[in-house]
């Protein structure tokens, strides 16, 4: 196997504009779905903390399906690749379909939640379990999956930022006083740049390493859950799903109570766009400066340094005051810039774990990891946004109202704290991890 360990930046940006794509509808659906079906569409919290939930059940069955349906596709553009171009529409449409309010009873609007919501999810699913397994195999030299990452989140907040700058804005200039509509148009318009993303990121990005899964005839003997069950029996991919369980719990619950801090806790419900710009934007930087120190020393002590960073910054949050606008904005901002130093790392170890399994227990699958990966992400949103829902339900929180003392506590508690915990488990979960730097030459 030819191990081509360098890739050219254009080829970097080209894959990063993928996630570019993903992310616009991610960062949507993190940071604005719960106030979204709260305060537009018109159902309950707690109903939205249960959808959250209940559709990423499904998500057990579609992403392992996903992850051995991608490993055993065969075309002239590669295994993973061609479902940038099949997939981008579908997923672009479905987003649009996802923030549109039906004229319909309360119960008929749930039921179109669950529909739209789950297909929405199931077009994620099917669409970026091949594009995370594309940047396993572009190259299978550690430091370089590393530089790949880095540039994929960059991009990815851009796409981020984008998302947080414009959508308030869009919706106020479309909807002209009515959200419904304004939310609708400002999906129309952000779906129609992810699918360009999308469709750049299949041009001009390539497949180099062929996963060692064993020969074609092998890939065919084995079937889907053969391969899942490999995944789940490799140590150190389960310890990084773990990670990202926990982290994603906490990135939910913070993301999502986002615009009630800013509005309800520091009373400035005009800087919610500024806020989580700014906050995007440090995570650009942070990716970046990812790209660069992970060339300079191990990725897993890089990662605990961020951790800890994490750790500290969330929990300066918990002690600023309502009036500390400016300060809560500077803590935000490290909070996300150190944040954006770890998500690059941790999905650079994945293909990581792929070659230990496949030294290990002489095959691995690409995509049913990244598959595997994604559902742990996943469950990670889904638990953390029902809990950011059901914790608001609980602490008493109303829409559109003043809110009382315990349900700002509530707000506070989510939006600070979850990461506090979340980094304390991640800490400890990474002296367990094992594939330092120089592992390959070990194992």
């Amino acid at each position: 196997m030819n191990l081509l360990s360098k890739i050219s930046n254009r080829e970097k940006i080209s894959y990063g504009l993928g996630d570019t794509a993903s992310n616009i509808v991610f960062q949507v659906v993190i940071n604005f779905m719960l106030i979204f079906y709260t305060d537009v569409f018109g159902i309950s919290a707690a109903a939205v903390g249960t959808l959250f939930l209940v559709v990423r059940l499904f998500d057990a069955i579609t992403d392992p399906l996903m992850g051995g349906l991608a490993d055993r596709t065969q075309t002239r553009w590669g295994r993973y690749r061609p479902y940038l171009l099949w997939v981008a529409v579908p997923y672009g449409v479905l987003a649009v379909l996802a923030f549109t309010t039906p004229d319909l009873s309360n119960s008929g609007k749930l039921i179109y939640a669950y529909i739209t919501y789950a297909l929405l999810m199931t077009a994620y699913t099917a669409i970026n379990i091949p594009y995370s397994a594309l940047g396993g195999v572009m190259t299978s030299e550690p430091t370089e999956r590393a530089s790949i990452q880095s540039w994929r989140f960059a991009l990815a907040m851009v796409g981020g930022a984008l998302v947080t700058a414009s959508v308030w804005p869009m919706v106020d200039y479309f909807g002209g006083g009515d959200k419904e509509k304004g939310f609708q148009i400002a999906m129309a318009v952000l779906s129609t740049v992810a699918v360009i993303c999308f469709i750049l990121c299949f041009l001009f990005t390539n497949e180099r390493i062929k996963p060692d899964n064993g020969t074609d005839s092998t890939a065919k003997k084995t079937t889907i859950w053969q391969d899942f069950g490999l995944t789940l029996k490799n140590d150190q991919w389960r310890i990084i799903a773990l990670i990202t369980l926990v982290l994603l719990i906490s990135v939910a619950m913070r993301g999502s109570v986002t615009p009630f801090y800013v509005t309800y806790y520091l009373n400035q419900e005009s800087m919610v766009s500024i806020f989580m710009t700014s906050a995007m934007v440090a995570g650009v930087a942070g990716a970046l400066f990812a790209n660069w120190a992970s060339a300079r020393m191990c990725k897993i002590k890089l990662m605990k340094f961020a951790t800890v960073g994490i750790i500290m910054f969330n929990g300066v949050v918990f002690f600023i005051p309502e009036s500390g606008l400016w300060i809560a904005l500077i803590a935000s901002v490290l909070a996300s810039f150190v944040h954006m130093i770890f998500i690059p790392l941790l999905f650079s170890t994945v293909p990581d774990t792929v070659d230990y399994g496949a030294k290990r227990f002489g095959r691995g699958a690409m995509a049913m990891s990244f598959s595997g990966h994604l559902l742990a992400l996943k469950f990670g949103i889904a638990i953390g946004g029902a809990m950011a829902g059901w914790m608001l339900s609980g602490y008493g929180y109303v829409p559109n109202e003043t809110q009382t003392e315990q349900a700002i506590f509530g707000i506070l508690l989510i939006f600070s704290i979850s990461s506090v915990v979340a980094g304390v488990i991640v800490l400890y979960c990474l002296n367990k991890y094992k594939l330092v730097k120089g592992f390959e030459n070990s194992i």
